[in-house]
């Protein structure tokens, strides 16, 4: 027997499993964009494609409102519209009797749009406490909120929202100073900051009203006493020189009194006993 003989079967075994392999159709199924955060009752376009030349079938899955833009062969263009909660989009393609699908997370955002500030109180004095509050209104995800307290350019205090519920919330730091002694007053403010980068969006900030807080040295202990004493002996003197116009207003109304009274008396007397002067 040849070799060739020898070979021959295993050769078209080989050839045979070789040939029915490559005959399966590889492809695969793509979504653009592969992440998306969308604001609140907002819309947005998504693609969906293939490799597969030509593919029997294809579409998106999802429950929300959809409206096919435009299509070639191998890929979808949909418009997704008022979308108001978190979804999950599948992509699909059929090809050589195989389906593939890809699917798209998309997270609904609201942003910090109000942002107040609030100092309790406004004025005080060196050395002593104060209370900065910030709050934002409604936002969504909360747990992607940052909340920075600055005082001009620094950084006072930061306030995370890791592992909050995933609904629209508000959201509010608080963080007690002291004053400081500063050149002129001092301006704070709130930073709100929501990172969507891991949800396909991008990092949205909004910043408060700047609020001044007074501040004022307190007078010393030595300048007080100086004060309570003049003032002690101001008084002093305003309260003798009432006692002395008192007394000697008295003293005059005595003397006018008396002088005033024994003539009267006198001139009630009758005639006959009025002692006559010599």
């Amino acid at each position: 027997m040849s070799s060739f003989g020898c070979w021959g079967l295993p050769t078209a075994l080989l050839t045979l499993l070789c040939c029915s392999g490559s005959s399966e159709v590889t492809f695969e199924v793509y979504v653009w964009p592969e992440r998306l955060a969308v604001e609140a009752i907002g819309s947005r376009k998504v693609n969906c494609s293939t490799s597969c030349v030509k593919p029997e079938s294809g579409g998106l899955e999802t429950f929300l409102s959809k409206h096919l833009v435009d299509q070639q062969p191998q890929w979808q263009q949909y418009l997704i519209s008022n979308i108001s909660q978190d979804a999950e989009l599948i992509c699909y393609f059929s090809c050589a009797g195989k389906t593939l699908t890809k699917s798209l997370n998309i997270s609904v955002y609201q942003p910090p749009k109000q942002v107040t500030l609030k100092l309790q109180p406004t004025r005080v004095a060196l050395g002593t406490s104060f209370t900065i509050e910030c709050r934002v209104a409604a936002v969504e995800p909360l747990e992607s909120l940052t909340l920075t307290l600055l005082r001009g350019q620094e950084t006072l205090h930061n306030q995370t929202f890791v592992g909050a519920a995933p609904a629209p919330q508000e959201a509010a730091t608080t963080f007690i100073s002291m004053a400081q002694r500063e050149g002129g007053p001092l301006n704070f403010s709130c930073q709100a900051e929501l990172d969507l980068r891991s949800r396909g969006g991008d990092i949205i900030r909004s910043v408060s009203e700047p609020q001044v807080l007074q501040v004022y040295e307190p007078v010393q202990d030595s300048q007080m006493v100086i004060i309570v004493t003049v003032v002690s002996v101001l008084l002093f003197l305003f309260v003798t020189s009432i006692l002395l116009c008192f007394i000697i207003s008295q003293h005059q109304r005595q003397r006018r009194t008396g002088t005033y009274g024994v003539l009267a008396a006198w001139r009630r007397l009758p005639r006959t006993f009025r002692v006559q002067p010599a």
